[in-house]
């Protein structure tokens, strides 16, 4: 385990959305859990189902905003300046 005690409730719920787009391993390592994957995915569906949300994977927690913000936007402009 690494040296930080591990997550739990909404504090690793926000840790693993924040890290969601790494691997689960890293992401488990990053909330407290070391290589011990099971424990994390274990107690990341607990405190997801503790505060009413369903989580198949870490994935689920990235929102349209965040993948918008990460891949990037659209840029929308009209085609000539005199046609809105």
């Amino acid at each position: 385990m690494s040296d930080i005690s591990p997550l739990e409730g909404i504090e690793l719920i926000d840790c693993a959305k924040a890290n969601a787009d790494n691997d689960v391993v890293i992401v488990a390592e990053r909330c407290g859990y070391g290589q011990d994957v099971t424990a994390f995915q274990t107690a990341l569906q607990q405190a997801c189902t503790d505060i009413g949300i369903n989580v198949e994977a870490i994935a689920d927690l990235i929102t349209p905003q965040q993948r918008v913000m990460t891949q990037g936007g659209l840029s929308i402009s009209p085609d000539t300046a005199s046609n809105l």
